[in-house]
């Protein structure tokens, strides 16, 4: 079996509804109405690096204290009401940080026309995913941002591989009718950037896909650039095989 097929049998094989049971993309998968999703999805992805059992339980616990009405909760909280994300902790991303996110999520809902519009516009600047993350941090870092906050959003402009941020565009923007939504049409699935982890660069660099040794964006680039050579309409499809493999151990 050559490279494309390993890739292609394997991401056949987690492209499926069990797959959403285990992944953090099962949190959003609790909501139906397109900002919920969206919301839910961006948080989660935030907090999507250690443990996916914490991740899971601290991710539902912000849906439980959002009401489980994650757009509502950002658009019309009472400031009494956020007080409940004081005690929060995960990791180093803390109560003072949910604060923060909360406040700008707000801003980009109710005055930047939310999440997809956002991360369009910095988009079309250069018709480049790369483009779209600077511009999306450098509006969502602008509210009376907080130094210790800003770590928490990835800065491809000092070489970050965004992971988490690439793993919440896959999830919006790919339409494949089973684990990912396929919410945003004003990005091309074409566009997308490799989610790189150290489980798929490992694996990546096994299968010779990558030779970069740092997971940067360099190495976000130079791995993309290999699965569009196998898939140009929809290169980050293979994000599910290649982290597959590292996380459950197939051979390969």
């Amino acid at each position: 079996m050559d490279v494309k097929e390993l890739l292609e049998h394997h991401t056949a094989h987690y492209n499926e509804k069990w797959f959403i049971l285990q992944d953090p993309i099962s949190i959003p998968h609790q909501f139906e109405r397109k900002e919920d999703i969206e919301i839910a999805g961006f948080l989660t992805a935030t907090l999507s690096w250690g443990q996916r059992v914490t991740i899971l339980k601290k991710a539902n616990l912000l849906m439980e204290w959002m009401d489980h009405s994650p757009y509502d909760f950002i658009t019309s909280a009472k400031e009494s009401d956020h007080q409940r994300f004081n005690e929060f902790v995960y990791r180093t991303f803390n109560g003072i940080d949910c604060h923060y996110f909360i406040s700008a999520l707000r801003e980009i809902y109710l005055h930047h026309s939310g999440l997809e519009e956002l991360f369009t516009e910095g988009f079309k600047k250069e018709s480049s995913i790369f483009s779209a993350l600077v511009h999306f941090r450098s509006i969502f870092m602008s509210f009376s941002p907080m130094p210790r906050t800003g770590k928490h959003v990835a800065n491809v402009l000092k070489g970050s591989s965004a992971k988490r941020l690439n793993m919440f565009l896959r999830w919006m923007v790919r339409n494949d009718g089973v684990v990912d939504f396929g919410l945003w049409n004003t990005i091309p699935a074409s566009a997308l950037m490799i989610p790189l982890d150290v489980h798929v660069g490992r694996v990546a660099r096994d299968l010779g896909l990558l030779k970069r040794k740092q997971n940067d964006w360099k190495a976000v680039e130079e791995l993309t650039h290999s699965l569009r050579l196998y898939s140009p309409d929809d290169p980050v499809k293979y994000d599910y095989a290649l982290f597959g493999l590292g996380v459950y151990g197939d051979k390969y």
